[in-house]
This record gives structure tokens, C-alpha cells and sequence, in this order.
């Protein structure tokens, strides 16, 4: 059998059914591999190895009794932001107070229910507002494929975590690309649900809880617990039936728009590119029909969006003492005072510029059954900066492929498409209709099947 810390949910649950291996020794061999990796990647927040093992030991006595739950005993991780009763969330910042949660969030509350065996809390930038591992609060957090590059955020440590083999599922966050990026990054699936489909709690406009697997199945496994209702969430969507394991999609007769301008932003380089286009290519040899989709996002939208964040980040920041204020990232900082002195005219007119997006992005994806794009424009960069051109000035030149999607409510995922020549995976993001959260399951199943045969996943020294 392989080292457990590398199989899959799907594999483990099937090793359990079996008695080929327990949850104890599941656990074991994460811990193992937590212990060689975790010096150098910081991907883990609120690490408690004698927790989990409780929670294991219960685990194998419900498989013993035969009255296992539906995870029972799956090694997990969850990003910091996302409340788990007892443990304080310092949302990335030495800026926060650490008070203790007083109750599990929905996603974590589905998933404690479903017996998984939480390792840790995952690491993440200040107030989530970074596509980096980078942090005030937690140690800089580095990518598994190389680690002088960076993992990508806000849910960095949760995309370090699933690449390096820290158990099989990880739950993340997305309000413009934090799960997509991150996933892209380190090489792993990440899917951003249809908004509302997961309940969250406090709810927000965009912001979505999502898996973050090496593998469809796995998130599929995941979304069947975490959608389900919760009451806290009163943006959340109707309850749904879904079968989320049914997994089989015939590529045949798909319309499918191929992204690769976002019309704002950063150029895609040459790789990227390739490897999308290659995608592209194979979807078609396989009966799909693909078709360009124009560039639609404008300067307008993306600097509307910026205008409107920092006067929410400035409302948090600039509401601290002025001792608690120094301790936020000087970046995150810098930038959310850009939002002290905007008007109301100027905020209204950028929380319309999301609206506008959301519109556009809905004209663009209506003639097609789903949208295939980079996830970014760029491969990974270097751990130490914020984001890829590192200006806090121009901090969202990264996110045109994924933010419209967090406005125009969605769903979309980020599966690995290739690696560039020096190693480092490319994320292909594919984007379904609204509320098509197990048609973009399945279209990412069916290009797991497609592209091949994957390099083997990265090793601690």
C-alpha cells in the first residue's frame, strides 16, 4: 500500500471498510509526514497532534461497532477563518484579539458531524486579503513544488497542506480567487462553490466556502457534507438534492468558451498559455466544441472593486487602537488606507462596479455550458511578496480570470492543467452556470481523465 498520507479520502474510507488500515494509523502517517514538511512549509495553524488522535482512537471504535459516519476518520485540515469551537481566529493578523470561538461554523460543524479527524487550523494572509503566505500573524507559508515560491492565498496553508499530503481533505475560503489560486498554484483541485450553495457564517457578498482536494472525488465527498442547510446563513440557497458522487460527464456535444484575455490585468505568459490552449485542444478531441470567449472585464470594474474593499478593510483597521493598527502587514496596511478618505459617491459607484461585473460575466458565459481559462495569469512567484507584482497600489492584477465569478455567484474550480519547465503547475480554471456546482464537479472529473498521466506529488527533504 502506498505511505496512507498520500491516498486519497475515497481510498482511505475503502482501506477502513476493509481493515486494511485504520484511522489511527491513517493519522500516524499524516503526522508523519506533518512533522518532516511543517518546518519548512508553515501551512498550519492551531496544530493539536493529541486532539486528533482522540478523535482518531473514537473513529476506529465506531468502524469496530460498524456504526461509521460518512468521513469517519479522514484527516482534515481548515483554513483559520472558518470558526471551530475553542480555538481563536486571528484572521491572518497580529492586528487581533485571540478570543476562542464559541461554536463551529456550518462547514466545520458538517464535516465534525461527519466523524473527519481535524488535524489543524490552515494559514492565511491578513484578513484574507492577499493572494499569498504571506502574514503578520502566521510564518511565512511556502509551495510544496518549490519553496521559494508561494502557495498562493488567501487559503495558502490549506493549498500547501493538500499538496504536500497533510490528509486528504482541506476546507478553504473564496471571495475573488482564494481558493482557485491557491489550488492553481500547488497543483491540487479547489472548487468555489455557487454562492450560497455552502451556508457560511457570518455570510458576505461572494464569499464562499470550498474543498480543497488533489482530487474531484474528494471534494465531491467533501460538498456532499458541507451544503448542507444551516440556519445562520440567510443568504445561503434553498436546500437541494444533488448526487454529488455520480461523477460521470460525456465531453461529446459540450459548448465550451475558451477564456484567455480577461481584458484587465496582467498578460498571460507564454506557458500558461500553452497549457491552457492545450486543454483546450484535448476537450475538443474529445467532442467538445470550443469557441473564444471575448474579453469582458474592464478597468472600470477591477479599480471599482479595489475602491470598495479597502473602504471595508479601512473600516476594520482604521476603527484599531493605534498600537494593535502598527501590527497589521505594512502591505495590507498601506493599502487599506487608500480607503479612509473615499466618498460615499465613490464607494456606491465601486460596489456598482461589482454589480456591473457580475452582469458581464453572466452575458459572457450564457451561450456555453461552461467557461475554461487560466486560473492566473502567471505560474507561482516568489514566497516573500504579497502578490505577483507585489504593489499594494495595484494589488488585484492577478484575480481577472477568477473575481467576476465570486460577483456573478458562479461556480468554478481550478485543476491542475500542466507544469511549466522549471516545475511549477499551471491552474485551469473551468466555470459552470450558475448554481452548476456538479456539472463543474463533473467537467473536472472528466479532465482528470483527459490530460494524462501527473508528476508524482512533492517530498520534504
Amino acid at each position: 500500500m502506498s505511505d496512507p498520507a498520500d491516498l486519497s479520502g475515497q481510498e482511505l474510507l475503502q482501506a477502513f471498510r476493509t481493515k486494511a488500515l485504520s484511522p489511527v494509523e491513517a493519522l500516524e502517517a499524516v503526522l508523519a509526514r506533518i512533522d518532516a514538511c511543517e518546518p519548512t512549509l508553515n501551512a498550519l495553524y492551531a496544530f493539536d497532534p493529541d486532539t486528533a488522535r482522540g478523535a482518531a482512537r473514537a473513529s476506529e471504535e465506531r468502524w469496530r461497532r460498524g456504526e461509521a459516519l460518512a468521513l469517519d476518520g479522514l484527516p482534515t485540515t481548515i483554513k483559520e477563518n472558518i470558526a471551530t469551537q475553542g480555538v481563536p481566529m486571528p484572521l491572518g493578523t497580529a492586528a487581533r484579539e485571540l478570543v476562542p470561538a464559541p461554536t463551529d461554523a456550518p462547514a466545520a460543524a458538517r464535516l465534525r458531524e461527519a466523524g473527519v479527524v481535524i488535524v489543524a487550523k490552515t494559514t492565511m494572509p491578513d484578513y484574507g486579503m492577499l493572494s499569498s503566505g504571506l502574514s503578520s500573524f502566521h510564518k511565512l507559508a511556502r509551495n510544496p513544488w518549490d519553496t521559494t515560491k508561494n502557495p498562493g492565498g488567501s487559503s495558502a496553508g490549506a493549498g500547501a497542506a493538500a499538496a504536500a499530503g497533510y490528509g486528504p481533505l482541506h476546507l478553504g475560503t473564496d471571495i475573488g480567487g482564494s481558493i482557485r489560486l491557491p489550488a492553481g498554484w500547488c497543483g491540487i483541485f479547489g472548487l468555489k462553490p455557487s454562492f450560497g450553495r455552502v451556508p457560511v457564517d457570518p455570510p458576505y457578498y461572494g464569499r464562499v466556502v470550498g474543498p480543497m482536494t488533489r482530487t474531484v472525488a474528494d471534494s465531491a465527498l467533501m460538498m456532499r457534507e458541507i451544503a448542507r442547510p444551516d440556519a445562520r446563513d440567510g443568504m445561503s440557497l434553498p436546500p437541494q438534492e444533488f448526487a454529488w458522487l455520480d461523477l460521470a460527464m460525456e465531453v461529446k456535444g459540450l459548448r465550451i468558451g475558451l477564456w484567455l484575455d480577461a481584458g484587465v490585468g496582467m498578460a498571460v505568459e507564454p506557458e500558461t498559455r500553452a497549457a491552457v490552449e492545450r486543454a483546450a485542444q484535448i476537450l475538443a478531441n474529445a467532442g467538445a466544441r470550443i469557441e473564444e470567449v471575448r474579453p469582458f472585464l474592464t478597468r472600470p470594474m477591477l479599480a471599482g472593486l479595489d475602491r470598495f474593499w479597502r473602504q471595508r478593510a479601512w473600516s476594520d483597521i482604521g476603527a484599531l487602537p493605534p498600537e494593535r493598527r502598527a501590527r497589521v502587514l505594512p502591505y495590507i496596511r498601506r493599502w487599506a488606507e487608500g480607503g479612509q478618505n473615499l466618498t460615499g459617491a465613490q464607494v456606491y459607484d465601486g460596489m456598482n462596479q461589482m454589480i456591473v461585473m457580475r452582469d458581464a460575466a453572466l452575458r459572457a458565459c450564457a451561450p456555453f455550458d461552461f467557461v475554461i481559462s487560466p486560473t492566473a495569469p502567471v505560474p507561482s512567484y516568489p514566497a516573500e511578496l504579497a502578490s505577483p507584482i507585489d504593489d499594494p497600489e495595484r494589488p488585484f492584477e492577478h484575480i481577472g480570470f477568477t473575481v467576476a465569478f465570486n460577483m456573478s455567484d458562479q461556480p468554478a474550480s481550478s485543476v491542475n492543467a500542466g507544469y511549466t519547465a522549471s516545475g511549477l503547475p499551471i491552474g485551469l480554471q473551468i466555470i459552470g452556470q450558475r448554481f452548476d456546482d456538479l456539472g463543474v464537479l463533473r467537467l473536472s472529473r472528466a479532465w482528470e481523465d483527459l490530460r494524462g498521466q501527473q508528476r508524482p506529488w512533492p517530498r520534504c527533504a
